[in-house]
């Protein structure tokens, strides 16, 4: 109880403090780049909706190895709209195909997981759009079709639904990206605002923004969303009190940004053609 009350204090105390990162170098070429994350050994990853492929680079931003191509088959992908990183295996929305790919860290299929054709509602998902794992192996996914989270073992076994039309003030509305920090809360982003579950699918807390925000994630501690042309961070393992606006030098033309997320003290920006990187002046 002490930790949800800290988390409601913390979210009503949104503060701006700015913190500037410098633009070193950029690195891709995408056609229509939706989403990427970090593995815990510096491998980024990359998913591309314009070529429904999944790409994957090295802790010095160099091209290693792609998958994908449209189809329904293991290795295709019908929207690939995001992409989850464990330091083991790779998780990809695939949002038209209605299912989760599972990788390895190499981008080998592993598996697939689809619930939309079975018997069974309370497990059904349709266009997912986000996905994350706990540090206990359970997956989470946002599913945009019924409006809640869903939540499986490491085995792919079903175990609950939530963030639904019953979830009283913690009903999902608008849910745009999934996020799971490494105490095993779900951060959701929500329309204007982002509502914290526990483990157990009960609602915790929750911090009002604007629907200008688009896309949020969570590496290690550190929290970031962004809109299309400003980037907030919040660190989930202080007593910080206030979510920070990041203020960013260069380059010349700023692209719009698709995500965003802070790696190894590195700002890290996705645009639909490259990622950009920056560091701390």
């Amino acid at each position: 109880m002490k930790q949800i009350t800290a988390l409601l204090f913390l979210f009503i105390s949104v503060n701006i403090f700015p913190q500037t990162y410098k633009f070193v170098t950029s690195f891709g070429g995408f056609n229509n780049a939706q989403s990427f994350n970090v593995s815990a050994a510096g491998f980024i990853y990359v998913t591309d909706t314009g070529t429904d492929a999944v790409y994957k680079y090295d802790t010095l931003w160099n091209y290693i190895e792609e998958d994908g191509g449209y189809g329904w088959d293991n290795n295709s992908f019908d929207d690939p709209f995001f992409v989850y990183a464990t330091p083991l295996n790779i998780f990809v929305a695939d949002k038209n195909n209605h299912r989760i790919v599972q990788y390895d860290k190499d981008l080998n299929f592993i598996s697939l997981l689809s619930t939309r054709d079975g018997n069974d509602n309370d497990k059904a998902f349709g266009y997912p759009l986000s996905c994350a794992a706990s540090p206990q192996g359970d997956l989470y996914i946002l599913d945009s079709e019924n409006i809640r989270i869903l939540k499986f073992d490491l085995f792919g076994n079903f175990i609950q639904n939530f963030g639904g039309y019953d979830a009283g003030s913690y009903a999902l509305a608008a849910p745009k990206k999934l996020a799971v920090s490494p105490i095993n809360y779900i951060y959701v982003l929500d329309k204007d605002r982002i509502v914290v579950f526990d483990q157990y699918g009960t609602g915790a807390a929750e911090i009002k923004l604007n629907d200008s925000f688009i896309s949020m994630n969570i590496v290690s501690s550190l929290l970031t969303v962004n809109t299309a042309s400003e980037v907030y961070k919040l660190a989930l393992n202080t007593s910080e009190k206030g979510m920070n606006k990041l203020t960013l030098s260069g380059p010349d033309e700023m692209p719009e940004i698709q995500a965003s997320f802070i790696y190894n003290n590195k700002l890290y920006l996705l645009s639909q053609s490259q990622v950009l990187v920056y560091t701390t002046e």
